[in-house]
């Protein structure tokens, strides 16, 4: 990691607000903030003069991350941290300290988001900033290992299925947990190992017991895969035994039984959506690494009735 060229007091200020306890700094909107004032700063792209005071605001509105209102969590929140990220306007100190204060909303054993905001949108917040590190490698390795035993976990752990609701807007925890993973997929810096544990995470969630996902999930699901095997480092054989594993019918002793049964359905529905996601991407590709999945993603289509 770079050493830090900002001010002392900018530091500590940093690692105050990363470190201090989520009842200590809980405010939403973030002190010194108005409703309208973010409402302004939205309608001007979020441009605001000054990165200290950018990066104040980026770490205060982490906290509204877990606000009910949409047009404060996703509209304000996310959009905010999502153009400064990508404008590369918030500098890593920002980020690092983003990083300590979202990593444990996400792992399982510290949930307690009853209404199901808090932990979906930490993890796309951290998928963006997982994303500024491929851009522009700052992380160290062990720091990259962290996020991806954080994201695996949450993403292998989530059971709140909600998705979209007329009144709260999105929770939508698989998509995002599988947003987290590819961004870490596309990033060259991580390995082969690394990339079986996250496609592991994303197998755990293709065809969840007794739900059927109607909110895009299965695609979601599939980017993290196709973009990993463009990493290359998959073979014909290592798809053809992932895919197999895949498209069992589950708990059932044969597709013929999970068929006569609710549960059984279900699986099928998520499977084949997941499964005609990923070959609906692969069907026509000429690029090598992706022809080597289609011989195993056509076997699971025609295993699963």
């Amino acid at each position: 990691m770079q050493t830090s060229t900002l001010a002392w007091p900018r530091v500590v200020l940093l690692g105050l607000l990363a470190c201090a306890a989520p009842a200590a700094i809980a405010s939403c909107p973030p002190v010194g903030w108005s409703q309208a004032g973010l409402d302004a700063l939205k309608a001007a792209d979020f441009h605001i003069e000054g990165s200290d005071r950018r990066a104040a605001l980026a770490l205060g509105l982490l906290d509204c991350l877990g606000a009910r209102n949409p047009a404060v969590r996703d509209g304000i929140a996310f959009e905010a941290w999502s153009t400064w990220l990508r404008a590369g306007q918030l500098d890593q100190e920002t980020r690092q300290a983003a990083l300590d204060r979202l990593l444990p909303r996400i792992r399982p054993a510290a949930r307690d988001d009853d209404a199901g905001f808090s932990a979906p949108f930490a993890a796309l917040v951290l998928s963006g900033i997982a994303r500024s590190d491929r851009v522009a490698p700052w992380m160290m390795p062990d720091q990259r290992e962290q996020l991806i035993a954080a994201g695996t976990a949450y993403l292998a752990s989530v059971r709140d299925y909600r998705g979209f609701d007329a009144r709260d807007g999105w929770r939508h925890g698989v998509a995002h947990g599988a947003d987290l993973m590819l961004q870490l997929a596309l990033n060259p810096a991580l390995d082969k190992g690394q990339l079986d544990r996250m496609f592991a995470a994303v197998a755990s969630q293709v065809a969840p017991s007794g739900h059927a996902y109607i909110y895009g999930e299965p695609e979601r699901l599939a980017r993290p895969v196709l973009y990993g095997a463009l990493r290359g480092l998959h073979t014909e054989a290592d798809w053809s035994g992932w895919f197999e594993a895949l498209a069992g019918p589950g708990d059932a002793a044969s597709w013929q039984e999970a068929m006569n049964t609710q549960a059984g359905l279900t699986r099928r529905h998520d499977l084949r959506a997941f499964l005609l996601a990923i070959y609906a991407e692969i069907a026509e590709e000429t690029r090598p690494e992706l022809v080597a999945m289609r011989p195993a993603v056509l076997a699971a289509l025609k295993r699963v009735p």
